[in-house]
């Protein structure tokens, strides 16, 4: 292990380190994070075709005799304390940087496939173990951050969707979401599956689907495909440069919890499909409309972005709405609280028999929660805002 190299980087508040180590070493940083969260490879798939399993050999031969790759790219996110420390211009290791807790959240920002290549050619040949390689480690105190980094600075490479860029930075940013969005009761992961039985309760996936829905401030998200709208990256990036714009997302999505807690008071006791309050955000189209709706008034639409005070200004007026609207909802019984819902008025307005019912219905729910955002949450029952599409 060689010297630690550091540099700030001013633009996002972060530390890059780079370093040398040996491949035996990397391997085994990489293991700790593989053992705590599944595999690793699942970050961003090993390119399967055949001119890529082709390259992929001769690097792992050219390994084996002796090559040296291109730095491996690691992020980090650490807590304000230990990020206070950096630089630590005596550090040796990646453990004198790096805190146990943070070495299993480790992510590979750049360099999956160089990874893949020194595990195989390890497995084949040990003594690869021994060969010596750099590595950069990304240091952050937030995910918003290791996004930018990685949309940004990661270009002109094999084209990665979205969603496959933010499951990079998966586990941080839920850390991070459990950590400032604690009206979060649960949270279900593929390591932790689970089924929504409470309120306040989401999976991952659902999540993260939100974080790019808040981003886009589009209902309609695909999360699958590449993404084809080059103008809608541009605005992802757009909003990471904006230092407040992680706080924003934390703060609707304390706010829809906060909602699906009070709805949940109401049950009639039927099975009917809405028999209960928190039936409204059982719905994933329920949760990406309030979100985009939410990010649209703060954010601005799409290619209108508003000036950064006025988004401040914007989420504190909301917030401050919808905190008046959950103390009116508190002093109503159940049988007051369903006259509110109106949730026959929303089973009326949601059985309709149309095609792509998964977009009708983000776009009922988007259109009725604009209509309660803009009433400032002052509204005698949601009737109004069901009957607005």
């Amino acid at each position: 292990m060689s010297e630690m190299n550091w540099l700030h980087d001013k633009r996002t508040e972060c530390y890059s380190v780079q370093t040398t180590m040996s491949v035996g070493d990397y391997i085994d940083l990489i293991k700790t994070a593989h053992s705590a969260r599944g595999a690793l490879s699942g970050q961003r798939d090993t390119l399967k075709t055949t001119t890529a399993k082709r390259i992929r050999d001769r690097m792992v031969g050219d390994l084996r005799r002796g090559a040296i790759l291109p730095p491996v790219v690691i992020g980090a996110v650490v807590d304000e304390a230990k990020f206070a420390e950096y630089p630590i211009t005596k550090a040796k290791t990646p453990t004198d940087i790096l805190p146990d807790e943070v070495r299993k959240d480790l992510s590979i920002i750049d360099g999956m496939q160089r990874t893949s290549a020194l595990l195989e050619a390890v497995e084949i040949d040990s003594a690869v173990r021994n060969n010596q390689m750099r590595v950069e480690f990304w240091l952050t105190k937030n995910v918003r951050t290791m996004v930018y980094r990685m949309l940004v600075l990661n270009t002109g490479q094999v084209p990665w969707t979205l969603a496959r860029q933010l499951s990079v930075v998966f586990a941080p940013l839920l850390n991070e979401v459990q950590d400032k969005v604690p009206e979060i009761n649960r949270m279900f992961t593929p390591d932790k599956p689970g089924r929504r039985v409470n309120p306040g309760e989401f999976s991952s996936d659902a999540l993260v689907e939100l974080y790019l829905a808040f981003s886009l401030r589009k209902t309609n998200v695909d999360t699958k495909e590449a993404l084809s709208d080059e103008f809608s990256r541009l605005d992802f990036v757009e909003n990471l440069s904006d230092k407040s714009f992680q706080e924003y997302f934390y703060t609707t999505l304390s706010v829809l919890t906060k909602l699906d807690v009070s709805f949940s008071r109401y049950d009639n006791g039927t099975n009917a499909k809405f028999s209960k309050g928190r039936n409204i955000f059982d719905s994933q189209p329920a949760r990406i409309g309030f979100t985009v709706a939410t990010a649209q008034h703060v954010l601005g639409r799409p290619g209108m972005d508003r000036e950064s005070t006025d988004r401040e200004s914007r989420m504190a007026q909301l917030e401050k709405n919808a905190l008046a609207l959950l103390s009116k909802l508190e002093t109503m019984n159940a049988e007051e609280l369903g006259d509110f819902l109106k949730l026959d008025v929303l089973a009326e307005t949601l059985d309709r028999r149309v095609g792509q019912v998964g977009r009708y219905e983000r776009g009922v729910y988007f259109e009725g929660f604009q209509v309660l955002i803009s009433e400032n949450f002052e509204l005698r029952n949601m009737e109004p805002c069901w009957r607005a599409n």
